[in-house]
Parts: C-alpha cells; sequence; structure tokens
C-alpha cells in the first residue's frame, strides 16, 4: 500500500511539471532526428583540381565520389588557399605531384586512395605536399579544435547559468531589483566578474590542448584564445538569458539537449556538406558554428585575424543579442 501511494505521488508530480514529461519525450526525438540528418546523408564528393593534366589521365580518375576541376595553376593555388580544393594535382616534365589540402586527414586520405590506380601506372613516384597540416595529422588534430569551443561553450553556459539562477532564489536577485540599480548594470556587471574567470578558463583549456594533449597547431595563439573567450561571453550570456526562464537547477539542465546537443551536431564535428540546405542555414544560426570554424582556421590553416574577422564579429553579435534579451528579461522580475 505504501508503495502504491509513493508511485501516486511521483505520478502526480509528473502531472504537474508538464516541461519534464515534454522533456523525456521530444529531447530523445529530437537528437535521434538530428543523428539522422547528419549521419544518414551521402557523403560529399571531393574536390580535386587539375593542372596541365592529360586528358587520357584524366580519364583515369573519373570516379563517383571524386570531382575533378582543370584549372590553371594560379587558379588552383587559389582555390587551395580557400579551401574549396581538397588538393591539386599538377603534371609537369612527365613527373605527378600533388598538393593536398590537408586540413581534413580523412579527406587527404580518401584523395591519396582515389589516386592509387594512377600511382602504380606511373613509372616514377608521386611527390606529395602538404598546404596545411602535415602526413601526421590524426583524427583528434582535426575535432580537438572544435572540441575546445564545445567545452569552453559547454561549462560556462551550465555554470553561468546556475549561478545566476541561484541569485534569483536566494533572493539575492530580487533584493538588487528593490534598490535604485539598472537592470542593464546588473547584467553587466554579472558579465564582467564572470568574464573575467572565462578569461582563466579559456586561457587553461587552450594551453592544455594545445601544449600538453599536443592537438595540432599551426597558428597564433592568441587569435585562438581570442575565439575561445567570445565562444565563452557568448555561451555567459546566453546560459543567464536561460536561466530566466527555469525555476530550478533542474530546469536549468533541461535545457541542455535543446540548446546544447544541436549545436554540437552543426559545429563541424560531423560533416554537414552533404545535408539540405535549410538544415545548414539552422547551423548558421548557433554561435558554436563559427567558433568552431575560426578555431579550426587557426590551427589547422594558420588563419590570419583578416580571415576570421567575420566569425569574431558574428560571435560579438551573439553576446550582444543575448544580453540585451537578458535586460528585458530581468523586467519579469523586477517588482517595483
Amino acid at each position: 500500500m505504501n508503495t502504491f501511494h509513493v508511485m501516486k505521488r511521483i505520478l502526480l508530480q509528473f502531472r504537474r511539471d508538464k516541461r519534464s514529461v515534454a522533456l523525456m519525450v521530444v529531447a530523445p526525438l529530437l537528437v535521434l532526428s538530428l543523428m539522422w540528418m547528419v549521419l544518414d546523408h551521402d557523403e560529399s564528393n571531393l574536390e580535386l583540381g587539375a593542372v596541365d593534366v592529360p586528358e587520357s589521365m584524366l580519364e583515369k580518375l573519373s570516379s563517383d565520389t571524386l570531382d575533378v576541376e582543370t584549372l590553371s595553376s594560379s587558379k588552383a593555388e587559389e582555390k587551395l588557399d580557400e579551401g574549396m580544393l581538397d588538393a591539386v594535382l599538377y603534371f609537369e616534365n612527365e613527373e605527378i605531384s600533388l598538393h593536398l589540402e590537408g586540413s581534413d586527414p580523412n579527406a587527404a586520405g580518401a584523395i591519396q586512395k582515389e589516386l592509387q590506380s594512377l600511382r602504380a601506372n606511373q613509372q616514377s613516384s608521386m611527390n606529395i605536399e602538404y598546404y596545411h597540416g602535415s602526413e601526421d595529422l590524426g583524427l583528434f588534430d582535426y575535432v580537438g579544435p572544435v572540441l575546445i569551443g564545445f567545452f569552453v561553450f559547454f561549462f560556462v553556459f551550465i555554470v553561468g547559468g546556475v549561478s545566476f539562477l541561484r541569485e534569483r532564489t536566494q533572493g539575492t536577485l530580487e533584493r538588487l531589483l528593490a534598490t535604485p540599480i539598472r537592470r542593464s548594470e546588473i547584467v553587466f556587471g554579472y558579465l564582467a566578474g564572470f568574464g573575467l574567470f572565462t578569461i582563466l578558463q579559456s586561457l587553461v583549456i587552450a594551453s592544455f590542448s594545445i601544449y600538453i594533449l599536443g592537438v595540432f597547431m599551426d597558428g597564433n595563439f592568441f587569435y585562438v584564445l581570442i575565439v575561445t573567450i567570445l565562444l565563452a561571453l557568448a555561451a555567459l550570456s546566453l546560459g543567464t538569458l536561460v536561466s530566466a526562464f527555469a525555476k530550478n537547477e533542474f530546469q536549468m539542465i533541461q535545457f541542455i539537449p535543446l540548446i546544447i546537443v544541436p549545436q554540437v551536431f552543426f559545429s563541424g564535428l560531423f560533416p554537414t556538406e552533404g545535408l539540405g540546405t535549410w538544415v545548414q542555414v539552422i547551423g548558421q544560426m548557433m554561435p558554436l558554428t563559427y567558433g568552431a570554424e575560426a578555431m579550426r582556421g587557426i590551427m589547422l590553416r594558420e588563419a590570419s585575424f583578416a580571415e576570421i574577422q567575420l566569425e569574431v564579429y558574428i560571435l560579438l553579435g551573439f553576446t550582444a543579442l543575448f544580453t540585451t534579451l537578458n535586460i528585458f528579461a530581468l523586467k519579469k522580475h523586477r517588482r517595483l
């Protein structure tokens, strides 16, 4: 009988907490749908540029997974630099050389596998050079920049959101709002105070990943630090914004499958080139997408600030947007 009463109480709690019930149903469906969209699609073709390669040789390169484009040397170099080609094949003085873009070890390996038959038919060996990266570049080196950005974003989102929620549930925020202090001053003060911690966190995570774990690094560490700090600020402002709609810490955790998990699938850990346009548009609405792209550009392709400035400005825009919405969200908690 006591067991029945306990069971009844739990069922009544679920009945009152419709958000938890919805999350138990909606969140798994959302995550499964994202996995299906990202993993169950045709892989995008490899892009190969050909410079002065004979037509007879090009015919041997025809493949369902390989798109070959005949280009001039300057145009091929330009496209390789912009990441629009996975490799460029040169033919000069009866010798073949392959210049791999190199930042994606999977693509580099697939290109070389596609050209195995061509190499077998050549009497001389094929000279292979890497435009970015190196032959030793591994899978962790490729996903490492994304993981650095993700862990910074995830933990700042959780810790920042829960901390701001406690300010409200413990009555501290209500007492502050009862004073003449402005809502914007509260938000900016909180972001600035917590932001100092995020700078230290970003420095520790980036330094540990690059100098202790040995994640491949070909760019400026200062740029890596800038991007990780901007990601942390975007996560902090988003976490505090979301906390305004949570009544307790458990409800704050409930937002993870809805806000954090989708960003993982669109941040670059999984290939998205073969997805539909509307799916890629969704990915462009997420801060982690831009942070991961900038981190990969810096660490794998030695990108300059000019090459990542668009991502930097977009991350600043996300932080400004979430901060502004934070100020308006506090209005409902001000009773005076």
